[in-house]
């Protein structure tokens, strides 16, 4: 014959469950951590997180966007097509054509 215990769930709920079961009950200890808002730019370096710098505003050593006078139109959106620190293009290709398609699945 099992013995039954009578468990209070954090939803609520009421459930019997045999007394020679072991389990833990898992739990978020801070379900609110995602809702948060970063107030300065302090605080996400404090997380470890690093700025995020555009290639546009880098060298041209360091980005195929960079150099140029100001917003120079020989980098960046306007006269080159757009393209990772690697060279490779971005925001065109097979990729975005399969994405309109819908055959990206």
């Amino acid at each position: 014959m099992a013995i039954y215990c009578l468990v209070k769930l954090p939803s609520g709920v009421e459930k019997l469950i045999d007394s020679q079961c072991r389990a833990i009950i898992g739990r978020v200890s801070n379900p609110g951590h995602n809702t948060r808002t970063l107030r300065k730019v302090g605080q996400s370096r404090w997380l470890g997180r690093r700025p995020v710098v555009h290639g546009v505003a880098m060298n041209p050593v360091d980005h195929p966007h960079g150099g140029g006078e100001g917003r120079s139109k020989s980098s960046g959106s306007f006269g080159r097509v757009s393209q990772t620190p690697w060279g490779k293009p971005t925001k065109c290709g097979r990729n975005q054509e399969r994405k309109r398609n819908g055959k990206f699945k």
